[in-house]
Order: C-alpha cells, then structure tokens, then sequence
C-alpha cells in the first residue's frame, strides 16, 4: 500500500502540472479594437491635459 501511496503522488503532481500548462497556455481573451482605441485615446487625453496644466517652472515635488 505504501509504495501505491508514492506512486499516486507523482501521478498526481504531474496531471496538476499538465492541467496548469495548458490553463497557463491558453489564448489570451482579445479586447475589441475600438475598445482599446478609446482606452488610448483617454489616456492621451490625461496625459495631455496634466502636461498642458502645468507651466514649464511650475514643477511639484521639487
């Protein structure tokens, strides 16, 4: 019973290790284009605006 026991062990640990790769493997889920696009966009949007506020001296933190 006890060399069954060290069998199933590996056993085991090699069908979890089968099951994380192909879970690790998988496609990644895609993000529609416009919904990336709009992503972008706001966040140029952000960046510009807190570069755009700020005078060229005017820099905090320092």
């Amino acid at each position: 019973m006890a060399v069954l026991a060290w069998l199933i062990i590996p056993v085991i640990a090699v069908l979890l290790a089968a099951l994380w790769a192909g879970w690790a493997q998988r496609a990644p889920r895609a993000t529609g284009d416009p919904a990336s696009l709009a992503e972008h966009r706001r966040f140029m949007a952000a960046m510009e605006r807190t570069t755009a506020d700020s005078a060229p001296g005017d820099r905090p933190g320092r």
